[in-house]
């Protein structure tokens, strides 16, 4: 399937497709109150936005529009979060996010940039876009420092699904420039 890492690994993770028994750890994600804070929604139960969560990624399986992956982390085991390549309408142009939301116990640990980082190669190594994204509310700072890191700037404001968002950038030219000074 086309933008799926499924398969692939970093440092500390191994990506690959969502799975249903994975449903029982990531209703943790729903259940913290913490990683609803910086985006506008309708609420449900945890246990609905959970299904909701995991519908829409096989559905964007099935559709080609790409997906989160599951992050595993080699040592554990567990489950760490979710990242990937996702097919986005922003401002009416199709565009390439790289999206990825942790578990609350995984973050400060360095995984959000680990798999962001990932994603951004394996997309542009594929050429499947002349650059990425990452849509983050504007009041998503520790989101906001990853992209950074992953060596995006901020592009344009916008509002995305009645969220104010930041739009984050990286073109393939800067991801060259970037691969340059590494070697």
């Amino acid at each position: 399937m086309k933008y799926l890492l499924d398969g692939q690994q970093s440092e500390r993770l191994l990506f690959r497709k969502i799975q249903e028994p994975d449903f029982d750890q990531w209703l943790a994600f729903f259940k913290d109150p913490r990683t609803s804070i910086h985006w506008v929604e309708a609420r449900k139960s945890p246990e609905e936005e959970c299904k909701r969560w995991y519908e829409k990624q096989f559905w964007r399986y099935e559709n080609e529009l790409g997906g989160m992956n599951a992050l595993i982390e080699k040592t554990s085991g567990k489950l760490v979060g979710h990242s990937g390549l996702l097919v986005q309408t922003i401002d009416g142009a199709e565009e390439l996010e790289i999206g990825y939301s942790l578990l609350p116990e995984f973050w400060n640990k360095g995984f959000a940039l680990e798999a962001a980082k990932k994603c951004r190669d394996i997309a542009f190594r594929n050429t499947w876009a002349v650059s990425q994204i990452s849509i983050i509310s504007e009041t998503n700072l520790p989101s906001q420092k990853v992209a950074v890191k992953n060596g995006m700037k901020k592009d344009v404001k916008t509002v995305y699904k009645e969220n104010k968002v930041d739009i984050f950038r990286i073109t393939r030219k800067d991801w060259l420039s970037i691969q340059q000074n590494i070697f």
